[in-house]
């Protein structure tokens, strides 16, 4: 979860590589601050409770406003504007490029459902490498598995990743453990060049939006040339894949589906409902391999791998989460698109491709 300010202090730094390209952690809706105008000098007036919301624009006709209490931190690096926000119903929630990230209150329901179920599914996981990332929750929730001794977290932003590495307590352990590999880089190029292969590789990405250079994680020739051939035999995929409501998944969420089908056996698409977001969010895992475990068999390596108490997913809940809504479900069977870098599909919003 998005925790409290720390007193400033010198924290751990894992080891890091520098590098240069694209990347970035998970973004997803529009925001934008709506802040009141003060009062001309000359009128001095008494003094009004303030009045501060940051409005998400989900469509052209459709916006969602979220009551602040303060703006705890503000910051830029070349890539992107980052803030900390401290708001009334979700408390705590980091904005990256005017788009919302992760909240105090909900954070665990994407982070448990992205990381989890590929770790459980995999007989044996002990590398992760994790594209983008960068407030270090995907890490946190990979660094609990007993099984894993290597997590690689590759991310553009060397500013974004200090910024959630001081103000984002709740991971300062996954930061500062040892098992942790922080590489500042473009994951494309990196995973490319990497000499390693990996149990479970993550997409922990930006939603593809037009303008914004991660629709090229999501394509066909990226899954199938890049990927898959740096997964170990067994090994998983998993990435998330934008809103997956009834409204909404038709956006990218069955096309990523689809397109996964074209270069994996096995490919499982599961949903769940993350409040901060105001819709069901999807993701997909993919292998060569089946994805055969049942509840019971999911809640004994729960209850053996993971140290601590899962929040939100269980074997039952991870089941019922591939259950998908008639709607969604048959979109996804009837789904041609294939991600391709000229046949692209954006969701709502404006991108920032930046060069080094």
């Amino acid at each position: 979860m998005v925790g409290a300010l720390p007193a400033a202090e010198a924290l751990p730094r894992p080891r890091e590589v520098t590098g240069n390209g694209y990347g970035g952690g998970a973004k997803h809706l529009h925001l934008q601050l709506q802040l009141p105008a003060p009062p001309p000098k000359q009128q001095q007036q008494p003094a009004e409770p303030e009045c501060e919301w940051y409005e998400e624009e989900i469509d052209d006709d459709l916006k969602l406003c979220y009551a602040l209490n303060s703006v705890l931190h503000r910051g830029a690096s070349k890539y992107q504007e980052i803030a900390l926000l401290d708001t009334k119903h979700f408390g705590k929630a980091l904005i990256i490029d005017g788009k919302m990230q992760s909240t105090e209150m909900d954070e665990f329901i994407y982070h448990e459902s992205l990381i989890h179920p590929p770790l459980l599914f995999h007989p044996n996981p002990k590398t992760v490498f994790v594209m983008g990332g960068g407030e270090g929750s995907a890490a946190r929730e990979a660094l609990r598995h007993k099984t894993v001794q290597r997590v690689v977290m590759c991310d553009i932003d060397q500013e974004v990743v200090d910024f959630c590495r001081t103000y984002l307590t709740a991971n300062h352990e996954a930061f500062s453990s040892d098992k942790l590999c922080l590489i500042i880089n473009d994951a494309r190029v990196e995973l490319e060049k990497s000499r390693e292969r990996f149990d479970v590789i993550v997409g922990d990405l930006a939603d593809p939006v037009e303008g914004g250079p991660c629709y090229q994680l999501y394509t066909k020739s990226f899954y199938e040339h890049i990927v898959k051939p740096k997964l170990n035999d067994h090994g998983i995929f998993v990435t998330q894949a934008g809103p997956a409501g009834v409204l909404t998944h038709k956006e990218v969420f069955s096309s990523i589906y689809n397109t996964l089908r074209h270069v994996f056996k096995y490919v499982q698409a599961y949903t769940a409902h993350v409040p901060s977001f105001a819709d069901t969010w999807g993701w997909v895992m993919a292998s060569d391999h089946p994805f055969d475990l049942n509840a019971q068999q999911l809640n004994e390596r729960i209850k053996g791998r993971i140290v601590g108490e899962l929040v939100y997913l269980s074997g039952e809940c991870l089941i019922s989460s591939t259950t998908l809504n008639k709607s969604v479900h048959q979109s996804l069977l009837n789904e041609t698109h294939v991600y391709t870098e000229d046949d692209a599909r954006f969701i709502y919003g404006h991108g920032r491709a930046c060069c080094a």
